[in-house]
């Protein structure tokens, strides 16, 4: 997800110089065929040399938003006592019943699976990252192509991708480039008001607030797997129930749009094709519950502390519906 300001970009190649001036000729020999990697141990190290020199500025971002966990729906809820007249709600003999006129209760619909999908032609609204560090923009750029307020081409990437210089901060990326709240901010700039960045203690209920977003908003949801290096798109889901009604459904699987596609990674292994439904299983995988390899589960970036995502679920949620003016692409 990282990417620097194109800002960045000639003092970037001033740096590759001085740092291979320094490993030295031999050094410089092992870099140019990559052997064991080093040409790439060599752009992480221009990479935190160019921090050093030219941090991103220290601007405030918009607040993380940390989701209490929801109580256990086993748990039996307590009667609502009738109301009763005289004493000061205690009843006596005098109390009578109240006479105000009892609501009816409004039909609880029948409880089926549902399947939501707020995309139809997932290829129509997919785009790639152009670079192995510009998951966050395409995420970005797919959200605003289904939205209608963008489209799918290499240059519009391109321009959400040079106005990182308006939203880049220490507090949303320790080591620079795009961040939740760069992605919430740039969504904002072309028209996509109302995402909302959230972190959430259970997996579970960061899917489900996420499917009831998508169901209130019809608009998709950003998520952040991979330990918060990665972006997805999540356009729709399937449950056991609707979870807008039912708050012991279970949301079994989303639809995921993964700018990835076409890559292979060491660690997650090849991405699945746009709008791929993927399981609870191979949601979890990407964006683990558990401790593999000693990580923490959700947000754990090794630049640094996140104290309102560390060991939490991070996804920008819609919270406003759509209006008119969005939407229409791709669905």
């Amino acid at each position: 997800m990282r990417n620097r300001a194109s800002r960045r970009a000639p003092r970037r190649w001033q740096l590759a110089v001085l740092v291979v001036a320094i490993f030295g000729l031999s050094g410089f020999t092992v870099v140019r065929t990559n052997a064991l990697g080093a040409a790439d141990r060599l752009d992480r190290v221009v990479d935190r040399v160019a921090l050093f020199l030219d941090p991103p500025p220290d601007r405030p971002i918009p607040a993380t938003v940390v989701v209490t966990p929801r109580p256990s729906t086993s748990a039996s809820a307590e009667a609502t006592p009738r109301p009763l007249v005289g004493g000061a709600g205690v009843a006596g003999p005098d109390a009578v019943p109240s006479r105000a006129p009892t609501p009816r209760p409004t039909p609880v619909p029948p409880r089926t699976a549902v399947d939501v999908r707020l995309v139809a032609d997932h290829a129509a609204v997919f785009a790639a990252q152009l670079t192995k560090d510009d998951c966050a923009v395409a995420a970005t750029q797919m959200v605003l192509a289904i939205l209608g307020l963008g489209n799918t081409s290499d240059a519009f990437q391109q321009e959400i991708k040079s106005g990182l210089v308006n939203w880049e901060s220490l507090n949303d990326s320790l080591n620079g480039g795009w961040g939740p709240a760069a992605v919430q901010q740039a969504l904002t700039a072309y028209g996509a008001h109302g995402y909302e960045e959230r972190a959430y203690s259970s997996y579970t209920d960061a899917l489900r607030d996420s499917a009831i977003a998508i169901n209130e908003t019809n608009k998709p949801v950003v998520m952040f797997p991979w330990w918060g290096a990665h972006s997805w798109v999540m356009t729709g889901y399937h449950a056991d129930a609707d979870p807008t009604v039912f708050a012991d459904a279970t949301v079994t699987g989303a639809y995921i749009l993964d700018p990835w596609y076409g890559r292979n990674s060491s660690i997650w292994g090849w991405s699945d094709p746009p709008g791929n439904f993927e399981g609870l299983a191979e949601l979890e995988r990407n964006w683990p519950v558990g401790t593999p390899m000693g990580i923490g589960p959700g947000w754990s970036r090794p630049e640094g502390a996140y104290p309102d995502r560390d060991g939490r679920f991070v996804v920008l949620i819609p919270t406003t519906p759509l209006v008119s003016g969005e939407g229409g692409s791709g669905s």
